[in-house]
């Protein structure tokens, strides 16, 4: 899903110089699931030169623009936005993915229509490319891999939300399946089931028994690509708490450590940053803004439970945590766990791009006496 730009153009656009320097065209793309509204502006004068529709699909894509001339191409990130980024580029075209979290003109307007959307992104894109937010898709083969750690985490959803379902219907009836993990759920509650429920709830237990195969499997293919296509996850799994999935869900979220400038822009890429209202001497706490990739942003959240939690080695992370927990308060280990999970995430970046050794006591501040 790489984003196909111009790196000279989009540098001096951004920089404000002359837009003459971009394609001589500019279209707005408002994607839908079916039908695509178009806006073709030329780039030098704003005017409008011509509207229309295209199917949402590559075919419609080929043949709405497989002929024209080279155009600077304005969509917003969204489901489709990966795949038409590609077949754009691929047929020659500038692409700019605008990141709709930041286009408020769009969002936040009081008449919106597919068409006016079309307009609006191309006028921005041929005044200023940086008004967009430009995002940058990951490759067609990240994003291959990727889909097999979110098929494994629905299964996983999937189970989860059977198990629940099976416990509490037997809660129902005055009985209780023995605590056990996911795994060997189905063998244990396969021997503890009432038998009146057994009608009910034997093929929901043999759907939660193949939901395991097949996330067993997943598994497998996990531990395949990190050894065979991203062998750097090695590094970041040398962080306790930090297995395979998360580590490729982080490689692959990421795409490459030389995104970053600095480490910790990480952690508010991922929405693992407080939001700040500061204005005069009034400065709230705030949650924190939840921006990113959700998926990652839950993996790193339970790495940094599991760093927390009764298991967890000592290390620097751990202590910082627990540190912040013992200040007290409601909130206290909610905090806590969002702070180690963006240090952790600052600590990923850093040991991928430096192939530093890890270090777990690095910068660790004294444990405390009662943790």
């Amino acid at each position: 899903m790489g984003l196909a730009s111009t790196k000279l153009t989009k540098r001096r656009t951004c920089r404000g110089e002359d837009y003459h320097s971009a394609p001589p065209l500019t279209i707005g793309l408002d994607m839908s699931d079916r039908t695509c509204q178009a806006c073709v502006l030329d780039t030098g004068s704003g005017e409008v030169l011509e509207r229309f529709g295209v199917e949402t699909m590559r075919s419609g894509f080929e043949r709405r623009f497989g002929g024209r001339p080279r155009a600077r191409i304005v969509i917003e990130a969204g489901g489709h936005s990966p795949w038409a980024s590609r077949a754009l580029a691929a047929l020659g075209h500038e692409v700019i993915v605008a990141n709709p979290r930041k286009v408020r003109l769009i969002a936040a307007s009081d008449h919106k229509t597919d068409h006016i959307d079309a307009e609006t992104l191309a006028r921005l894109g041929r005044v200023d490319v940086a008004l967009l937010h430009p995002i940058e898709h990951r490759s067609a083969k990240a994003q291959e891999d990727l889909a097999i750690l979110r098929a494994r985490d629905q299964l996983v959803g999937a189970r989860t939300a059977l198990i629940n379902h099976v416990r509490g219907a037997v809660k129902s009836f005055g009985a209780r399946i023995a605590s056990t993990s996911a795994e060997a759920f189905a063998s244990k509650a396969k021997l503890e089931l009432p038998q009146e429920l057994r009608p009910a709830l034997e093929p929901l237990i043999e759907t939660i028994s193949m939901l395991t195969q097949s996330i067993r499997s997943y598994d497998a293919k996990v531990e395949e690509l990190c050894k065979g296509s991203y062998p750097q996850t090695s590094m970041l799994r040398e962080v306790k708490g930090v297995g395979p999935l998360t580590a490729l869900a982080f490689v692959l979220t990421l795409g490459s450590p030389e995104r970053f400038r600095k480490s910790r822009q990480v952690g508010a890429y991922l929405g693992l940053r407080p939001k700040v209202s500061q204005s005069g001497d009034a400065n709230p706490q705030l949650p924190i803004t939840k921006a990113g990739d959700t998926f990652l942003r839950r993996l790193l959240v339970g790495s940094a439970h599991y760093i927390l939690g009764p298991f967890g080695p000592d290390c620097a992370l751990r202590r910082i945590g627990l540190r912040l927990m013992a200040s007290g308060g409601a909130s206290a280990k909610k905090r806590a766990v969002v702070a180690v999970a963006r240090r952790l995430a600052v600590l990923l970046h850093s040991l991928w791009k430096t192939a530093e050794v890890y270090d777990p006591m690095r910068n660790a501040p004294p444990a405390l006496s009662n943790p």
